[in-house]
């Protein structure tokens, strides 16, 4: 029997908007009970976020709100979702530490006219300095597709609308920086969502997440 204690204490799926994140945390939430769905930042620390969202939220993110202070927002508010753990769970995270960090270097190489590299390297070093004790963390990261402007194009059609101003801009760093962090070894297992079904993307995660965690994954039956 495998001990707890050698388990990560997260699973999080990670990747840009409407790369499926939701539909595949919800089917495996449904399957597994061993894991417990622990959703978004903002279900634990509502207050900062929802104070954001008053305004205009795309100025206040990529224009008021400094650097530093965005990214400690999230490192405090990933730290009241980590605490929410149950300490017989594996907690399921709807976006882990690596994309929240990822989430502010493409927005500081945006507001602050750096490379993808030195603004990811400017965001860990804040997460260092930080102190923030991060725990285990088996980071699963979906990209739409391996290229920028495909990735770009496949997730602004689910979106329904044309996404317009620094968003465009947002999306594209937004995929240099998880290519960049994919490329250092950030995340346990990165799947190439193009060309496949919803169901093809599923069958993948679980066989990285059976190698990841078999103690929860190994098991008679499926999630279909």
């Amino acid at each position: 029997m495998v001990s707890r204690d050698a388990l990560p204490r997260f699973l999080s799926l990670n990747g840009p908007d409407n790369v499926g994140k939701t539909t595949h945390l919800a089917r495996i939430a449904e399957h597994y009970p061993a894991l417990q769905p622990l959703g978004s930042i903002h279900h634990h620390d509502p207050t900062p976020w929802n104070g954001a969202a008053q305004g205009d939220y795309a100025t206040w993110w990529f224009e008021k709100v400094s650097t530093r202070e965005l990214t400690g927002m999230m490192l405090a508010s990933h730290a009241m979702r980590a605490a929410a753990r149950s300490p017989q769970s594996v907690g399921l995270l709807d976006r882990g530490l690596p994309m929240l960090l990822a989430a502010a270097a493409a927005t500081s190489a945006i507001k602050d006219s750096l490379t993808s590299a030195q603004a990811l390297a400017g965001i860990e070093a804040l997460a260092a300095e930080s102190g923030l004790a991060a725990e285990p963390e088996a980071a699963i990261l979906l990209l739409p597709s391996r290229d920028a402007a495909r990735s770009y194009a496949i997730t602004s059609v689910r979106e329904g609308r044309v996404w317009t101003g620094v968003y465009v801009r947002y999306q594209h760093t937004l995929h240099e920086v998880l290519t960049l962090q994919a490329s250092k070894g950030t995340y346990a297992a990165v799947i190439d969502c193009e060309g496949r079904s919803i169901n093809d993307v599923h069958v993948r995660l679980l066989t990285h997440a059976a190698r990841i965690i078999p103690a929860l994954f190994l098991r008679t039956g499926d999630d279909s």
